[in-house]
């Protein structure tokens, strides 16, 4: 049986399979995001994740073969990393798991782990991808200078574009007056408190008001759909590094999957992404993944067991 953790900015998925393909049991926690509810945080989340997924499935640590953890922002720290990564240990014998990056999972499940990249824009953005055994990410240094076509990086041109529609800086949209509706703001400053005092500039709530603007280009807002357009194209450029970074020649295909709360606004990011990863090059091949993150994760731990699931049985992991 194998254990997959998938730790994102809002949430930490949790899945036991086993050599079958068969889902034993799924569950969910809240963020396991170091940065955002510290060590502690982080270990309260995946402890009781862990011991409430193998509950579910009515199985116990010594029923486990591997496990693989994908956490956010492991790998940015080489001191906190050696922290994170003995949390599992208060449960799992060490020789049993492995920590890395969510990144991982996201390119896992893109096809089971085969050569190619996958993009992740959720709360933040980042890329990896394999190729011959070499692996490369790129992207995913943080909220405050990158995390470049993020749900939170377009949450910060959702409050700009705003401010500015608000004082004649450019004119209002659709976008303006979701915002004012949605965030129950009576006069338009009071946005700056809601979002400074309130909210304490969280991570998750900026990030959250990619939705509003995902909203206001389906009701025609230009200014918004410029957002997802330049959204789109960051993450073509993310994705691009990573190709050179691998060492992909120029007339080999590229296969390219993506995850992550963003892609659900579907061809509202996924055009102007394909437009611009094409622009670049006609040979980045791009398709859903297979499998969802945390599913990755699972596939992933086998491999890491020196197992690989039987082709046949992959059919009943694959995103339905």
């Amino acid at each position: 049986m194998y254990l997959g953790v998938d730790g994102g900015g809002t949430k930490t998925a949790f899945v036991l399979v086993d050599q079958h393909g068969n889902i034993l049991a799924e569950h969910q926690e809240p963020t396991c995001y170091h940065i955002q509810v510290g060590v502690d945080g982080a270990q309260r989340v995946l402890h009781q994740g862990i011991l409430s997924t193998l509950r579910l499935a009515n199985k116990k640590v010594e029923d486990l073969t591997f496990a693989f953890l994908g956490l956010p922002a492991f790998g940015e720290d080489s001191k906190v990393d050696k922290i994170v990564e003995q949390i599992p240990a208060g449960i799992l014998p060490k020789d049993i798991y492995r920590c890395d990056n969510d990144m991982v999972n996201g390119w896992a499940a893109a096809s089971g782990g085969e050569d190619g990249i996958n993009i992740v824009a959720g709360t933040g953005s980042i890329a990896y991808g394999e190729r011959q055994k070499l692996g490369a990410r790129c992207g995913g240094w943080g909220e405050l200078f990158s995390d470049e076509g993020s749900a939170y990086w377009i949450g910060i041109k959702c409050l700009n574009r705003f401010s500015k529609m608000s004082d004649g800086r450019l004119p209002k949209g659709p976008l303006y007056d979701i915002l004012k509706r949605e965030l129950g703001l009576v006069n338009d400053l009071d946005i700056t408190a809601l979002v400074l005092s309130e909210w304490q500039g969280e991570r998750n709530r900026i990030a959250s008001l990619s939705q509003l603007v995902t909203t206001a280009v389906e009701q025609g807002d230009k200014i918004a759909a410029k957002i997802m357009r330049d959204a789109g194209c960051e993450l073509a450029r993310i994705v691009n590094s990573t190709k050179q970074a691998l060492k992909f020649p120029e007339n080999e295909s590229v296969k390219v999957s993506y995850s992550g709360g963003v892609f659900r606004s579907k061809d509202i990011i996924l055009e102007p992404f394909t437009a611009a990863l094409h622009q670049y090059s006609p040979n980045f091949e791009v398709s859903a993944p297979l499998y969802t993150p945390v599913i990755g994760a699972a596939l992933y731990a086998c491999s890491l067991s020196g197992n690989k699931m039987q082709s046949q049985y992959l059919h009943k992991l694959t995103n339905k």
